[in-house]
């Protein structure tokens, strides 16, 4: 069985799919944060895992990706 210590928090898994997600489009944090209609500060800190954020701003985030909500907080395996 895996310890709690190998499983990375949701915040860390959220950060870490944000930034390959928005690298894949070739996305600033500008243009996610207009996209999302969030702040550019705002988006850089939850990519750092520096922000605790609500469902809402992890839905706002998703529809600027044009993922499923779930999709950024789905753990790589």
């Amino acid at each position: 069985s895996s310890s709690p210590a190998q499983v990375p928090s949701a915040r860390l898994v959220l950060a870490t799919n944000l930034r390959r997600l928005r690298a894949d489009r070739s996305m600033s944090q500008e243009d996610l944060a207009l996209e999302a209609d969030l702040h550019r500060t705002f988006v850089a800190h939850v990519e750092r895992g520096a922000r605790n954020i609500s469902i809402d701003n992890i839905e706002k985030l998703a529809k600027a990706l044009q993922v499923p909500t779930f999709e950024l907080l789905r753990a790589e395996h």
